[in-house]
């Protein structure tokens, strides 16, 4: 029996979904992202989501081409999946699989423990993102609510 899908509602906050970031470089984006996170649950560390999110970048890049990224790791004293939605005012390099720069990024914090969890919810996001026509209203949002509104709108079956 395949594990209950976990909503991306109820892993991302209004707060944590970001329009238009200007981001210079690939370690530049995960310090906003490190720092957005630990500002919206102050009982994480800014320090480890950054070092953990640029552990997890070196083992292989999460880029997964057409211009999408899905950073994430795992992180001690997490006590619940943390996701973030950021398009970027500019795309990066960002090592992706296809060599194409990444413009849009959903990050995942996950517990320490939440293998299966993990697995599935990238797997949910890979398919998610895999759809062209999705991300290019993604893309095309102006604002955070919007953009918000969007990605929970699109697990309405």
């Amino acid at each position: 029996m395949p594990a209950t899908a976990i909503s991306i509602e109820s892993i991302l906050a209004p707060e944590l979904t970001l329009c238009g970031v200007t981001g210079t470089s690939k370690k530049r984006v995960l310090e906003i992202i490190a720092a957005k996170v630990a500002r919206q649950y102050p009982e994480l560390d800014q320090n480890q989501i950054f070092n953990n999110l640029v552990a997890r970048e070196r083992l292989g890049s999460t880029g997964i081409g057409q211009g999408i990224a899905i950073p994430h790791c795992r992180l001690e004293n997490c006590q619940r999946v943390v996701g973030a939605l950021i398009t970027l005012d500019e795309s990066i390099s960002f090592d992706a699989i296809d060599g194409e720069p990444v413009d849009l990024l959903f990050v995942l914090i996950v517990p320490q423990q939440a293998t299966s969890e993990h697995l599935e919810l990238l797997s949910q996001l890979a398919e998610k993102f895999n759809e062209r026509s999705f991300c290019d209203r993604l893309r095309a949002c102006n604002d955070a609510e919007t953009l918000y509104q969007l990605i929970i709108a699109s697990e309405t079956p």
